[in-house]
């Protein structure tokens, strides 16, 4: 027996078992759905045909995939500058398995095959276990996140005790670059002029100043400190 069958816009001619892929059905892979507009329906030459479909017709179909179709590209272009647009498209579709054609209202014998439950009961489980393990290695990784916090939090440098100097008096150090320098305990003309090749390093790798900057800066507060 075959049916054919209008869905998505469309018109099919199925049979039992037929692999078809249809406009998109909302529904999860291994689900039933019915398809009840039939326009014909036959066995060899004997068909009977809709007005314009046949009442109590129905198909039946396992849903076997949710998919895409491939992208179809609509350029147009007119006659005028830059006039032109393109759009790309990707259809939805569902690929589905005919299971029975059905007349004069009968009920589906066949329901889908319970597949699925066993492989998500499987994930959960996996899922329960993973979060039971979790935990154990819990305390480690939270250690290690605040020990690297505090490393990032601590400054370069630590700072002296007494009044800071204005470094904002050293030319091409700014108010933003004096409070950066400051968070990083440099406050004073005398720490500038004391910094090392190594410590210039240091600052040029953790903060955004280069290694000439602070050089010259270095050179200033020499002559700054010296006063």
């Amino acid at each position: 027996m075959f049916a054919v069958i209008k869905t998505g816009g469309k018109q099919y001619r199925v049979a039992a078992n037929d692999l078809l892929k249809i406009e998109k059905v909302e529904a999860n892979v291994g689900d039933m759905v019915e398809i009840g507009h039939v326009l014909a329906h036959g066995e060899g030459e004997n068909v009977t045909f809709g007005a314009p479909f046949v009442d109590g017709a129905v198909v039946t179909a396992e849903v076997v995939e949710q998919g895409k179709n491939r992208t179809v590209i609509a350029f147009k272009k007119r006659r005028r500058q830059n006039s032109r647009r393109k759009i790309g498209h990707r259809q939805l579709l569902t690929t589905v398995r005919i299971s029975e054609i059905l007349l004069g209202g009968a009920k589906p014998t066949k329901t889908a095959a319970v597949k699925a439950p066993k492989k998500e009961a499987k994930a959960e489980a996996a899922t329960e276990a993973r979060a039971e393990a979790a935990p154990k290695k819990e305390p480690k990784a939270k250690a290690a996140e605040a020990k690297a916090a505090e490393t990032a939090a601590a400054p370069l440098f630590k700072a002296p005790k007494g009044e800071p100097d204005d470094l904002t008096v050293i030319k091409g150090i700014g108010p933003v670059a004096a409070k950066d320098l400051n968070e990083q305990g440099i406050i004073t003309f005398a720490q500038l002029a004391k910094l090392t090749d190594k410590d210039v390093a240091k600052i040029d790798e953790h903060m955004p100043f280069s290694a000439d900057q602070i050089k010259d800066w270095r050179e200033q507060a020499k002559e700054l400190a010296a006063k």
